[in-house]
């Protein structure tokens, strides 16, 4: 299906963008590194997907972050959100960024497994992926068979 990917780095700009893009009748993925920013657009703006962007972050002596906490994804329960993975910066990334990615996205799996939410892979390029391989790579990051089913 088609999509229209909005980011931004302040709510009113998004929330212009946002609501004019749902006149054309495509699904609306919002993407921002501003973790705030993304849980006031949850929390007020009707969207299909939350796209958590994984490049640029910096991880804790003791904890990732992954910008996906369990309030979002409770908010994102109650708002029909899907959580989407940039499939792109994943792709891109040197070894060492990519591990640091991947264990990041594996967290957010897992809280979206506890709280029920759907997952999906994101392309910012029209590139289209392999069915199987995001399957499997779904699998593989510890994603659950239903949550594979539409990917």
């Amino acid at each position: 299906m088609a999509y229209v990917l909005i980011s931004g780095r302040d709510f009113n700009e998004s929330r212009k963008k946002i609501r004019e893009s749902k006149s054309s009748g495509k699904e609306v993925v919002f993407a921002s590194d501003d973790d705030e920013l993304a849980r006031k657009v949850i929390e007020k703006e009707a969207i299909s997907v939350l796209l958590i962007n994984q490049e640029g972050r910096k991880d804790g002596i003791k904890q990732r972050n992954s910008g996906f906490n369990q309030v979002l994804a409770k908010t994102a329960k109650k708002k029909n959100v899907t959580v989407g993975i940039n499939i792109e910066e994943i792709l891109k990334a040197e070894k060492e960024g990519k591990a640091d990615m991947l264990a990041r996205v594996r967290q957010n799996v897992r809280l979206c497994n506890k709280n029920k939410l759907k997952m999906r892979f994101i392309s910012k390029t029209d590139r289209e992926k392999d069915k199987h391989d995001l399957k499997c790579l779904g699998l593989v990051l510890g994603m659950p068979t239903w949550m594979t089913k539409n990917l």
